[in-house]
């Protein structure tokens, strides 16, 4: 798994690409990020659960839900899914506000067929460098990722 998390120019300079390969047919993989029974399962790093008050996995459907953190914090956040090409792909924003945690941000998933494993890519864009430092400082989102889709591969292996 690599994530690659460094400042650079431009459009890098706002973005968080995190990637894995799975050892699951990508329907599965898909699955597993689109099934509330298996979201709840596997949402978050380490030591977060995950609570989902709604969803709706279509073009402009909202997943409400909340994230349960290990210190006792609750998290509310809100997804907004703008493109889904099932099992290729997912696009989504996390729009911020009032009554959700104040970060906006849009995530591109692929799901990339490779021998019966899946090749997974989440790349996050940020609107500017300093909000994407900001995420990372305050919410350690880079490491969260990373320990999501291993949370994600252990429980993979107990759904095929």
């Amino acid at each position: 798994m690599a994530a690659r998390n460094n400042p650079g120019t431009g459009q890098e300079a706002r973005t968080i690409v995190t990637t894995r390969v799975f050892d699951a047919p990508r329907e599965l993989v898909f699955e597993a990020w689109t099934n509330p029974k298996h979201l709840v399962q596997w949402w978050g790093p380490n030591g977060f659960r995950t609570t989902i008050r709604a969803i709706d996995v279509r073009p402009g459907g909202i997943w409400r839900f909340v994230m349960h953190g290990p210190d006792g914090v609750d998290y509310e956040n809100r997804i907004v899914y703008d493109e889904i090409v099932k099992p290729e792909r997912l696009v989504y924003r996390h729009p911020g506000g009032e009554d959700v945690e104040p970060v906006q941000i849009h995530v591109t998933v692929t799901f990339e067929d490779h021998g019966g494993k899946t090749k997974l890519t989440m790349r996050m864009l940020f609107a500017s460098a300093a909000e994407r430092d900001r995420v990372i400082e305050k919410y350690g989102a880079g490491e969260g990722a990373k320990q999501t889709l291993e949370r994600l591969a252990e429980h993979l292996a107990t759904m095929g």
